[in-house]
C-alpha cells in the first residue's frame, strides 16, 4: 500500500512537472525569477555594455535595460544601426530619466583583439565604471559537418569565442578591482545540444561555455557573476550573415513571420531577469526545444538515440520551422560533392 502511494505521489510529480515545462518559455529557475525575483528596476544606474548591440537580442536588451533606468554602451559593427538603436533608446528610457550622456554609441569589431583595451579605455572615459559586459556578437551557420572548410572554423572562433573571451579579460581586472562584477554571455540551446547542420557554430557555443564557466568557478568567490544565456528559436537577422561550409561566404536570407520562434522582445527580457537575478545559466525557449532539452539533461542516452531516429531534416525543421532551409544545406553539400 505505501508503495503503491509513493508511486502515485511520483507519478503526480512527474505530470505536473511536465506540464510546468510545457506552458514555460524558459526554465523553471528563470520562471520562478521571473515572478518572484528581483525586479528589472534594479539595474538603475548601472552601467551595461552591450557587444551585438545593433540588431536581435542585443538591440531589445538595450531597450529592455534603458525602460529601467541602466545605462548603456551600444557596440557593434554596424555603425547606422546602433544609431538607430541609440535614438530608440532616448525615446523609451525618456520615462526612467535616460538622457543623451546616459547612451554611449561605441563601434566595435570583436576580432581586432588590438582594439580591446582602447575600447574599454572609451567606456571607462565616458561613464567611469562598469558593472556588467554583455557578450551577445556573433554569427550563426548552416552547413553539414563534413563539407565545412577549416577556414570557416576558424573565423568563427575568432569572432564567436576569441573576440569575447580577450574582451573579457580586459574587462575583468576592473571588476576583481571593484570586486563586482557581471558577465552575460549569449550562448545558444545549440550550446547544450549539438544540432545538424551547424557543427563550427555549435561548437563556439559549447567553447563559450567551457571557458566562462571556468571564470566561474575561479572567481566567483571575488564577486565575479557569469550568467550563460541559452535562446532557442528566436526572431532576428542572423539569416543574413549566417555562415556556410565556404570560406567568406553568407547565407543570406530572412526569417518569416511564419516561422515558429519566440519574439525578439520577449527573450530579451527573459535575458534580462536572468542577469538580474544573477542566475549561472538560463534556458529561453519555446517548446518542443525547451522539452528536448530537459529531456537531454536528464536522460542524455535516451534523447540522443530518439533524436538520431527522427533524423537530421527533422531536427532542423523543428529548429528552423521551415523546410527551404534544410534543403539550402543539403544543396550546398552536393555542390561541393560534385564539384
Amino acid at each position: 500500500m505505501e508503495l503503491t502511494s509513493l508511486m502515485i505521489y511520483i507519478g503526480i510529480f512527474i505530470t505536473l512537472f511536465l506540464l510546468a515545462i510545457l506552458i514555460s518559455d524558459g526554465d523553471l529557475t528563470l520562471m520562478f525569477a521571473e515572478r518572484f525575483g528581483k525586479r528589472l528596476s534594479s539595474v538603475k544606474g548601472q552601467v551595461y555594455w552591450i557587444v551585438g548591440a545593433s540588431s536581435g537580442i542585443g538591440e531589445y536588451l538595450a531597450y529592455e535595460l534603458v525602460a529601467n533606468g541602466a545605462k548603456v554602451v551600444l557596440s557593434g559593427r554596424r555603425e547606422n544601426e546602433l544609431q538607430k538603436v541609440k535614438a530608440q533608446c532616448l525615446i523609451i528610457g525618456k520615462k526612467s530619466g535616460i538622457s543623451e550622456a546616459d547612451v554611449l554609441l561605441l563601434p566595435v569589431d570583436v576580432a581586432k583583439l588590438e582594439l580591446h583595451q582602447q575600447y574599454f579605455d572609451a567606456v571607462l572615459k565616458h561613464f567611469g565604471t562598469l558593472d556588467v559586459l554583455v557578450n551577445n556578437a556573433g554569427r550563426s551557420q548552416r552547413a553539414e559537418w563534413m563539407n565545412i572548410d577549416i577556414r570557416v572554423d576558424k573565423d568563427m572562433f575568432d569572432g564567436n569565442v576569441f573576440g569575447l573571451l580577450n574582451l573579457s579579460r580586459i574587462v575583468m581586472p576592473h571588476f576583481l578591482q571593484k570586486k563586482r562584477g557581471q558577465i552575460a554571455v549569449t550562448s545558444s540551446v545549440c550550446g547544450k545540444v549539438g544540432a545538424p547542420c551547424s557543427a563550427s557554430y555549435n561548437a563556439t557555443k559549447h567553447a563559450l561555455h567551457g571557458y566562462f564557466e571556468t571564470l566561474r568557478a575561479e572567481l566567483t568567490t571575488q564577486g565575479i557573476s557569469v550568467t550563460m544565456l541559452c535562446p532557442g528559436p528566436v526572431f532576428s537577422d542572423l539569416l543574413s550573415a549566417c555562415a556556410t561550409d565556404t570560406y567568406g561566404q553568407k547565407l543570406g536570407g530572412a526569417m518569416t513571420k511564419k516561422d515558429r520562434r519566440m519574439s525578439t522582445e520577449r527573450c530579451a527580457r527573459l535575458c534580462a531577469v536572468a542577469m538580474v537575478n544573477h542566475l549561472d545559466e538560463a534556458w529561453i525557449s519555446i517548446n518542443p526545444v525547451l522539452l528536448s532539452l530537459y529531456a537531454s539533461q536528464y536522460a542524455p542516452s535516451l534523447f540522443r538515440s530518439f533524436n538520431g531516429r527522427l533524423g537530421a531534416r527533422v531536427a532542423m525543421t523543428l529548429r528552423d520551422s521551415r523546410n527551404d532551409l534544410v534543403n539550402s544545406c543539403k544543396q550546398d553539400s552536393q555542390q561541393v560533392k560534385s564539384d
